[in-house]
């Protein structure tokens, strides 16, 4: 049952994840990293920190060293705005790919890059135009290329101590969930951006859970292990909708899996062959912690930057 209440901030837990509402398939199977059969179990209670940070490692990454794993997800992309019937914008295909680091005891670090292209809900393809419903104008379409998102699993970090919130349903699944709650100031200030910003502080909410068998968390010949996750954005309208300070809200809803580096190309190829054509260097995570992390609207103020200059 629901014991423990994160302290410490998971935003980076990315998953952040066609155009259609159901998850596509893959045949690809998390494999042991050790001997195939069990033989004892772990026995770990998610009520204690070491025990639940284990189980997270093993859930969101892998327990061997350098071991990179996948999170593939794809869903749909909903404009809401009070007093208004709800716009459905966009599809998106996403993925995160990352490795981890043990540098302690009871620490790691989680060294990820994350690819998010947003797609046309009539035809499936790859969006470089987009007709905005809200202003009728016709914008250029700015992917998701985030490098790095990194982050430091520790029982003791900046926001206390280490717990993620879990619950067990039936006789074998398990889910542990991450509500992220986010406000800072804002990389595009108003007067900066116009256009582009909706307000000078950044506010958004990113709901992750993550699915997995009990059985498996315990089994000591597995340092990775099968997960499948739900994940909910709630965020301000995206910098290049050009929305300025319109009121409203982006909603991404989507659902994945998790699979190994190995199985790459068992993701669907609109994704893949659209990296490998436009930026290979997210085939592969980090190979060493870096900071700060990249994000949707800092990458837009690069572009931007870029831009000026060009």
């Amino acid at each position: 049952m629901q014991k423990l209440i994160p302290t410490l901030l998971l935003s980076c837990i990315l998953l952040v994840f066609s155009t259609c509402d159901a998850v596509q398939h893959s045949t690809a199977v998390v494999e042991d990293t050790s001997t195939p059969s069990v033989t004892s179990s772990l026995h770990l209670d998610l009520d204690k920190a070491e025990d639940n940070l284990t189980a997270f490692v093993k859930v969101r990454g892998s327990l061997t060293d350098n071991e990179e794993v996948i999170y593939y997800a794809n869903g749909k992309i909903y404009g809401f705005v009070d007093g208004e019937r709800d716009k459905p914008l966009m599809g998106f295909e996403m993925y995160n790919i990352a490795r981890t680091i043990k540098t302690g005891e009871h620490s790691y670090e989680l060294l990820t890059n994350e690819v998010l292209l947003y797609l046309d809900l009539k035809t499936g393809e790859v969006l470089e135009k987009f007709e905005n419903p809200y202003t009728e104008k016709t914008v250029d379409v700015l992917h998701v290329w985030n490098s790095p998102v990194n982050q430091k699993f520790a029982l003791e970090g900046r926001f206390g101590k280490w717990g993620v919130n879990h619950n067990k349903y039936g006789e074998d699944m398990i889910c542990m969930n991450a509500d992220v709650f986010l406000a800072y100031p804002s990389p595009l200030k108003v007067e900066e951006f116009p256009e582009n910003s909706q307000s000078d502080l950044y506010e958004a909410a990113e709901l992750f859970q993550f699915f997995f068998s009990e059985e498996a968390m315990n089994d000591p010949n597995q340092n990775s292990i099968n997960c499948t996750i739900s994940w909910t954005r709630i965020g301000p309208w995206l910098p290049w909708l050009n929305m300025g300070q319109r009121s409203g809200r982006m909603v991404y809803q989507g659902a994945g899996y998790k699979l190994m580096e190995k199985d790459y190309n068992t993701m669907p190829k609109l994704l893949t062959d659209y990296v490998m054509a436009n930026n290979p260097k997210y085939r592969h995570a980090p190979t060493e912690y870096s900071h700060p992390n990249e994000t949707s609207w800092t990458y837009f103020k690069k572009m931007a930057a870029q831009k000026k200059e060009d």
